[in-house]
């Protein structure tokens, strides 16, 4: 009886593709391992088994496995489930989560290696000349890889080049599978065996006399071996003795030293444990005492409680209680920012249980702890970072923690899958039977509505750690200072002077804008040309400290005109402004201030984020100006004053939880301040002072702003009321996109009716030359979500079929934030 595997590949494709086995082959492979596999005529990739059975495809015959790649299952049986939810509820195919859940390096694909011939002569005459570079080329070196073979001819087409050399059997063409982890070694140094009697020492330095560098090195050696037992790093050697590789080596080559190799992890904890008890006031230790029993009635806790209030030492209690048992427990973060704010206080507590996982870890160091959580080992039962977590193989997860579970960064965008991690970490705590807590100062009207109507239990906090009052807001009304001259740039006459107060006082100031780069527009004052780039529907943004207008879609840079591109008029201004620009003002009101801005700019590398907070907490820095990476959050202890340079640029958004959002924002910000014994303050900078969102905000008023977006999402039908989905359509042809949207939008309106929208051009309806169109799908809550995506699914397979729609692509996006 033959055997056969369903294998995901990580490609967008629906199904699962069954290749046949041999019987020793289905006895040792297990669903979760990985298999190289040959999928198309010649490319080979790596498949995760799903599922071993006997009944062969019926559409084609199954291939035969090329390998084997694992010994034990890579994935758990929880993950395989877990990613076939994300594919159903989130309308895309389990390749795609697939690419999103594992590190790089576990994905290996084949790449095309071309090789000379042995044994074949060579004759130059019955070469075309792309062919005898190539042949030329490989005779210098053993192999080429495909691409560099295009770089060689400079062109995308050389496989016509390469099998013509193929058929005049002058080169191989291989398949080659890399594996791309390689484990870290450490070099270390040891002195040859036979020097260790003393005898033997005195007369190996009598005989390096000659050599003073190589001796020098030899008694660097014995110096630190008579402190230390630990092996010697060769690293640790040179430094010490200041000596080069070189004189090294001849020491190894003369064999007074051996050297050695040992594998080491890249993600290592360095500290000490120095926290060993969290001591929770009333209000705490009541709120903690309620989150325990709401997890034996229910599992979802709405943990709702004001800045500074002290829900991460609630965590940090809950964390403890989940280990106590054995179980691993999940920190989701929504910002990389954070998570290296509260490393630290983890690592303080738990030491090297915690693991740290996110997007700036070089691939190599995502496989170590991968690995780490996929062991159980208890150097990682705890995991803190982004959204990317929950893909991780837990064995016996206890508890997750969504940590400011508003927050849009949780839901992923681009590429599929388009998850949003909060109500994903809601399944993943339901298969585990975990615990999970959503904690947040602003939480979600979503959330809120589902602790309102019994979905999930709540748990408020309302009063700030050790009794520390609530920061006082003032609203700056900018119109009327601009009409009576009191601005000084885009500063007004109240901000530079409680700037000033705070800076006297030795305190620190943050400032709020919600733009990078100086100025968004530049703009002709004679013809009112803008310049906007050309891949996008956007004006150039002008950056200050490189001189350059950028486009913050596709990266199109151009240096900074100072003449009109429109009618060469010199007259040429900027319009709105930017953190670089608030910088630049600050500089000359405050020229003897430190100051540091905070945003995508300055936060490229792996440890910017780790600086620039580090600078501010050590009082480095006296103003920290940035984007919303600063509201999320982060605990600093001297800041007395938060300024927000403009609220209406968030409020006047054409989204519907324009409003949601500016007063999480706003709020949030807001409580950076005054976490100690001094009240803070808020500046809030506007032109609408008497908006009801910015009155709410200088209240603190979450359950009137609740209310009132509540009864618009209602009457409007939005959520939480109404499920949504959006189809985004994108070409690079203007009326082919305008003609499939037509097409689609009618499809969909034969079947839902008058609850399809569109289709729309968004806001930024081209970006890199591709044209946007939106279709939006409201689900009301009495119809099942999914029968609709059956729907859905079925109307998008005919659309596909339609030759000339070909080139026109689909972006489902449930639940769009």
């Amino acid at each position: 009886m033959p055997y056969f595997a369903d294998l995901i590949l990580p490609l967008p494709l629906e199904n699962r593709f069954t290749y046949s086995l041999s019987q020793e082959e289905a006895e040792f492979i297990q669903p979760g391992m990985r298999l190289a596999v040959q999928f198309g005529k010649s490319r080979i990739y790596t498949g995760i088994v799903a599922e071993i059975h006997q009944n062969p495809p019926t559409i084609y015959e199954a291939k035969p496995i090329h390998q084997i790649l694992d010994k034990k299952p890579l994935l758990t049986k929880e993950q395989l489930a877990f990613w076939k939810w994300i594919a159903s509820y989130y309308l895309c195919a389990e390749g795609d989560v697939m690419r999103a859940a594992l590190p790089g390096a576990f994905l290996l694909e084949s790449e095309s290696i071309v090789k000379l011939s042995k044994d074949t002569e060579i004759e130059n005459e019955v070469l075309t000349d792309d062919e005898y570079l190539v042949v030329e080329a490989l005779q210098r070196q053993s192999s080429m890889k495909i691409q560099e073979v295009e770089q060689l001819l400079d062109r995308k087409k050389v496989l016509p080049v390469i099998n013509n050399l193929v058929a005049k059997n002058l080169v191989a063409l291989n398949q080659e599978i890399y594996e791309q982890f390689k484990p870290k070694q450490v070099r270390y140094i040891k002195l040859n065996s036979i020097y260790e009697a003393e005898v033997e020492m005195h007369q190996l330095l009598d005989d390096l006399s000659r050599a003073p560098k190589q001796r020098e090195i030899v008694l660097s050696y014995f110096s630190i071996s008579a402190h230390s037992k630990k092996p010697l790093k060769v690293k640790e050697l040179l430094n010490a003795s200041g000596a080069s590789n070189t004189v090294l080596k001849s020491l190894i080559d003369k064999k007074i030293f051996e050297e050695y190799y040992e594998e080491t992890d890249r993600v290592v904890f360095s500290g000490e444990i120095n926290q060993h008890e969290i001591i929770l006031n009333k209000i705490q230790q009541k709120a903690f005492q309620e989150l325990k029993d709401n997890f034996e009635e229910r599992q979802v806790c709405l943990l709702h409680g004001v800045t500074s209030s002290g829900k991460t030492e609630i965590y940090i209690r809950l964390i403890e209680e989940a280990i106590n048992k054995g179980k691993q427990a999940l920190y989701l973060l929504p910002e990389i920012a954070l998570t290296t704010q509260l490393i630290k206080r983890l690592q303080n507590y738990f030491g090297d249980k915690v693991l740290v996982y996110h997007s700036k870890y070089s691939v190599n160091e995502r496989v170590e702890i991968y690995k780490k959580v996929l062991d159980n080992s208890e150097k990682g039962k705890i995991v803190i970072g982004a959204r990317s977590c929950i893909f991780l193989p837990f064995q016996d997860l206890g508890l997750i923690v969504v940590d400011e579970e508003h927050e849009s960064t949780f839901k992923q965008f681009d590429p599929a899958p388009r998850y949003h991690a909060r109500d994903a970490a809601v399944v993943l705590a339901n298969m585990f039977e975990a615990n999970i807590v959503l904690g947040s100062a602003t939480p979600s009207i979503e959330s809120y509505f589902n602790a309102q109507h019994n979905k999930y239990s709540l748990v408020e906090l309302n009063r700030r750690y050790g009794n520390v009052l609530m920061p006082e807001v003032e609203v700056v009304d900018i119109k009327t200072a601009h009409r009576k001259k009191k601005m000084t740039g885009h500063f007004s006459e109240r901000l530079v002077e409680e700037i000033k107060e705070s800076l006297t006082e030795e305190e620190q100031v943050i400032l709020f804008q919600n733009r990078r780069g100086f100025s968004p527009i530049l703009e002709c004052n004679t013809c009112g040309h803008s310049p906007q780039c050309p891949n996008c529907d956007v004006s150039l943004t002008y950056h200050s400290h490189n001189n350059q207008l950028r486009c913050h879609y596709c990266g199109y840079h151009i240096a900074m005109q100072l003449q009109c591109m429109a009618c060469g008029s010199n007259e040429v201004t900027t319009k709105g402004f930017g953190t670089e620009q608030v910088e630049t003002e600050l500089k000359a009101l405050f020229p003897k201030s430190k100051i540091a801005r905070m945003d995508q700019d300055t936060t490229r590398g792996k440890h910017a984020y780790e600086k620039i907070i580090q600078a501010f907490e050590n009082h480095e820095t006296d103003i920290l100006i940035g984007t919303q990476m600063l509201t999320k959050g982060l605990d600093f202890r001297k800041v007395s004053l938060v300024g927000i340079m403009n609220a209406d640029n968030l409020l006047n958004f054409p989204d519907f939880r324009a409003h949601e959002r500016s007063f999480q924002l706003m709020l949030q910000v807001a409580g950076r301040s005054g976490r100690t014994k001094k009240r803070g303050k808020v500046l809030i900078q506007t032109y609408n002072p008497h908006h009801q969102i910015i009155q709410q905000v200088s209240t603190g008023d979450y359950l009137a702003m609740y209310k009132e977006q509540l009864e618009d999402r209602y009457q409007y039908q939005y959520p939480p009321y109404f499920r949504l989905i959006r189809l985004t359509l994108k070409c690079k042809d203007y009326s082919k996109t305008n003609e499939a949207a037509d097409w689609l939008a009618r499809a969909l309106e034969n079947v839902f009716d008058r609850y399809v929208l569109g289709p729309e051009f968004p806001p930024v309806a081209r970006i890199r030359n591709e044209y946007y169109k939106n279709i939006l799908i409201k689900i009301p809550q009495k119809r099942s979500l999914g029968k609709t995506k059956n729907m859905v699914h079925r109307i998008l397979k005919s659309f596909n079929a339609i030759g000339a729609y070909r080139s026109v692509r689909v972006v489902v996006n449930v639940d769009p934030q």
